[in-house]
């Protein structure tokens, strides 16, 4: 450690950080724009210099390393005349449009500029302009001239998201950013280059023009989508979400969040939002109350159980939906006598639970990995905030290998990829552990496959480095030998040190299994109720054509059902519905998630219902009480959880660890197992595909992503 003296108080940091370091320490704020904590040094905007004793001139803080002794004073009459002077070389040229820019109210340029600005310029000449680019749907660059060339949005690209987009062509006065690699900014995670622009020259483009920041109530909630259960900040206005930005939270998604976490908001206040209960009548579609239409289905329910018993009726759920609204769809469907409920809606094998699957490790321990075997994921796209936290790895050294039927490009280094269809990932996951087990000396599993040069990579890498993981992705745990490809990576993670976990597809997927939204005593699974099993469906915030396996077969095998309800927020399932009752999305209800390393996280809602719009638990709740279901005296969102955690609410902030177990105790046989796997791959959703409201996010729609999954299922 190395002891400085700052403003005259002592500070001790490790050796090697810079002044930046050191006054962040102490509390001390120092002014910066391209300084940022997430990123490398660049030390090219001179904002943060400061008065070093015995150095000649001001020294920049954030590229000023720290020595045994050092004096440093921030607010000496020679730091702050330097300061003030960077100020005005950065404003001479600056535009005065602070009363049109959306960054206004919140632009750091803007506020250090009150603090160390001078009241009249002594610029006379020309200011230069910087055209606009359009560089996509979702970043606007319309106003370039008032770029500061402080590079953070370069950076970001190089660094985090892993993909130069964006660099800074020419010099002096000429200098501007502009795109290097294609004409667009396509990153999964380029949202984050507008956070961290300190000046209103990137923007975002759905935004733009919508609000002041000063109008904007700000309330805290959590992502719906992938499995990381990032924490966001949504921005509202007139009881109307205008923006999504993320709170920063180190453990979960640190400072950023996807592209799908911050503009997916758009389809909240789109035109396909269901906001009153409708009936189908003689074929066409007619509003009604929520009194007429709930005992329409609960008269249904009831005739139906009657007619063909309670074994008839099944639940569909969707793993985005909130752990109290899947406690309550199984409490429902097992309080009228059935065990039809699952979440599974993209499986092929559905193998009885033995544990909640999990990530077998902490989110934040993916940043320091130093092997990683990825299984059956397009890690970068499926779960882009676990890809970033791996891809830092990468950067320290971290060899990332991967098993997948496609080479995607991950934006890092991947020492080994082994391309094969899927149904050659168990013979390779064999050949791997057959690899480990000759390096080792073991014997190794039964049945495994000889190993060949690439799975013999693979193991070596594994059986190095201290700090290791096999991660299985969503095509792994939906693929037709899911139960045999944990086994074959739990046999390889016991042999190599290696944590084996599932990245798990959806907010709520762990979540889903904590609730029992799943067959536990012989029910109907979402393969056996989307062939056409059921008499009565309850669909609950899923759309089985886009969200199921069975795809457009869904529809075929619901319509053959006596009713159909869907709960949804939106106008789907029209074609096989009876009955459509209007539930609120995850900004205009309370409940909880759970990520993908167990963490519950529970959120209030930011804005009121829109419309006769009613959160799914209160639905549900109501419903029970029609069809005379007991136990469902809730009066609050909190009262379900209580329930479904079996403690008082706010108590629990993990799963159990004895409830999370990705142990397999009984394998199908090798033969059996082959024989039950479907042709083709598993079926798994694109980036922008993943559930309702990224499909009808305009924004997204419009992105090179999902341009080229559109593409891919034309062809």
């Amino acid at each position: 450690m190395v002891e400085i003296e700052l403003d005259g108080q002592k500070v001790e940091v490790a050796e090697g950080c810079m002044v930046m370091h050191a006054a962040e320490k102490a509390g001390t704020y120092i002014p910066h724009f391209c300084y940022h904590k997430k990123l490398s040094i660049a030390a090219n905007c001179r904002m943060c210099l400061v008065d070093v004793e015995k150095a000649p001139k001001p020294m920049p803080a954030c590229a000023t390393p720290v020595t045994q002794g050092m004096i440093v004073r921030t607010k000496s009459d020679k730091a702050i005349k330097a300061q003030a002077s960077v100020m005005e070389f950065l404003l001479i040229n600056h535009p005065l449009d602070c009363p049109i820019c959306d960054q206004g109210g919140e632009c750091q340029l803007q506020d250090l500029a009150v603090g160390y600005g001078g009241s009249s310029s002594r610029y006379e000449e020309e200011k230069r302009v910087v055209f606009h680019k359009d560089v996509g749907p979702l970043i606007s660059m319309e106003e370039m001239s008032r770029c500061i060339h402080c590079t953070r949005c370069v950076r970001f690209g190089q660094e985090v998201a892993g993909v130069m987009e964006l660099g800074m062509i020419h010099r002096g006065e000429h200098s501007e950013i502009t795109t290097v690699v294609g004409d667009t900014v396509d990153s999964e995670l380029s949202g984050n280059m507008i956070d961290i622009c300190p000046v209103g020259a990137l923007t975002s483009k759905p935004f733009r023009y919508s609000a002041r920041t000063w109008e904007l109530s700000r309330r805290r909630s959590v992502s719906p989508h992938d499995s990381t259960g990032s924490n966001l900040i949504v921005q509202v206005k007139n009881h109307k979400v205008m923006r999504v930005v993320p709170l920063e939270n180190e453990a979960v998604n640190e400072c950023w969040i996807a592209d799908r976490d911050r503009f997916s908001y758009e389809s909240l206040n789109s035109d396909d939002r269901l906001t009153q209960p409708m009936l189908k009548q003689g074929g066409v579609w007619k509003e009604v109350d929520w009194q007429t239409a709930l005992e329409y289905v609960a008269n249904g329910l009831k005739n139906i159980k009657n007619d063909h018993g309670a074994q008839s009726i099944g639940a569909l759920v969707s793993p985005h939906s909130t752990v109290e609204e899947l406690y309550l769809a199984g409490a429902l469907v097992r309080g009228l006598g059935s065990d039809n409920i699952d979440y599974r809606l993209r499986n092929a094998e559905f193998a009885a639970p033995e544990g909640i699957r999990w990530l077998g490790t902490s989110i934040a321990s993916l940043s320091t990995l130093q092997r990683v075997l990825v299984v059956g994921s397009n890690l970068r796209k499926d779960h882009p905030l676990f890809a970033q936290r791996i891809r830092q790895a990468a950067r320290h050294g971290c060899q990332v290998a991967a098993v997948g039927s496609v080479a995607h490009d991950w934006a890092m280094p991947v020492s080994s990829f082994v391309a094969q269809s899927a149904s050659e990932w168990v013979q390779t996951l064999g050949g791997i552990a057959s690899a480990v087990a000759q390096e080792k000396g073991v014997t190794a599993p039964q049945g495994a496959a000889a190993h060949n040069d690439a799975t013999q990579a693979i193991a070596r890498a594994l059986l190095g480095g201290e700090r290791k993981a096999v991660l299985l992705g969503n095509a792994a745990a939906h693929h037709a030998q899911a139960t045999q490809l944990l086994a074959l990576a739990n046999w390889i993670g016991e042999h190599t040190g290696a944590s084996v976990g599932y990245l798990t597809e959806a907010a709520n997927t762990v979540g889903a299994q904590f609730a029992g939204a799943h067959p536990v005593n012989g029910g109907l699974n979402a393969g056996q109720m989307l062939s056409g099993g059921l008499k009565a469906a309850v669909l609950l915030n899923t759309e089985p054509v886009h969200d199921s396996a069975a795809g457009a077969n869904a529809a075929a095998a619901l319509s053959g059902a006596e009713m159909v309800v869907t709960l949804s927020p939106f106008k789907a399932n029209l074609e096989f519905s009876d009955v459509l009752l209007p539930i609120a999305p995850f900004t205009e209800t309370s409940g909880s998630f759970i990520n993908a390393e167990g963490r519950l996280q529970s959120f209030h809602a930011v804005v009121r219902p829109l419309g006769d719009t009613r959160p799914a638990w209160k639905v549900l709740r109501v419903l029970a009480n029609l069809l005379g279901v007991s136990g469902f005296d809730f009066e609050t969102s909190q009262d379900v959880l209580a329930r479904a955690t079996n403690a008082a609410a706010g108590t629990v902030t993990h799963v159990p660890a004895e409830q999370l177990s990705n142990l397999v105790t009984a394998v199908p046989a090798a033969a059996a197992a082959a024989a039950t796997a479907t042709a083709g791959e598993p079926v798994v959703a694109s980036i922008y595909q993943l559930d309702g409201l990224v499909r009808r996010s305009t924004s997204l729609q419009l992105t090179a992503d999902a341009r080229t999954a559109r593409e891919g299922v034309a062809a």
